[in-house]
């Protein structure tokens, strides 16, 4: 199993799988955070933060994550007052009304959460609302194992490095 890190972010990828973990260019002075997708697809070089993009892509039996961090003002928000990322989805989590972009037949499931101290978004687009019962075992078993460092300081510093590999050379 190939292993993914950076940005105080690990993912070890099942098999199937493809991701990368990367921080978004800054438009003027903007402040960026790290993204992570996930795909059991070939996802393209140009990727929305949610999946634009990517998600057209999609075949059936296909799985498109995003994992998006948001800036420290989003700590302590109602919205992200859950404490830590959920690992165990079912298919009751899933709706076809939930993507960010409606295409036939796909569902999708987003939940926001703070983990060591960091606010985040995870949204998950299945290829099919009608295969999730295939589909969802295999998003959790790619949650299962993801992990998320503490930040120390500014954005992109964070505490102790996760385990020390190569990951992907996007990263």
């Amino acid at each position: 199993m190939a292993t993914i890190r950076a940005h105080g972010i690990e993912a070890p990828l099942p098999t199937g799988f493809e991701g990368r973990i990367f921080l978004r260019p800054a438009i003027g002075a903007e402040v960026t955070y790290p993204v992570a997708h996930f795909a059991t697809f070939s996802l393209p070089a140009e990727v929305g933060d949610f999946g634009s993009g990517a998600v057209n892509l999609m075949g059936v039996s296909d799985i498109f994550a995003a994992l998006f961090e948001y800036g420290p003002e989003s700590l302590g928000k109602r919205l992200f007052e859950r404490q830590g990322m959920p690992r165990a989805l079912t298919t009751v989590d899933f709706r076809p009304y939930v993507l960010r972009r409606g295409l036939g037949g796909q569902s999708g499931t987003q939940w926001f959460f703070t983990e060591t101290g960091r606010p985040f978004s995870l949204y998950v687009a299945l290829g099919s609302h009608l295969r999730r019962s295939a589909l969802v075992p295999r998003v959790n078993g790619l949650l299962a194992n993801m992990a998320i460092g503490s930040p120390t300081g500014p954005a992109g510093a964070y505490a102790a490095p996760l385990a020390a590999g190569a990951g992907a050379p996007w990263n």
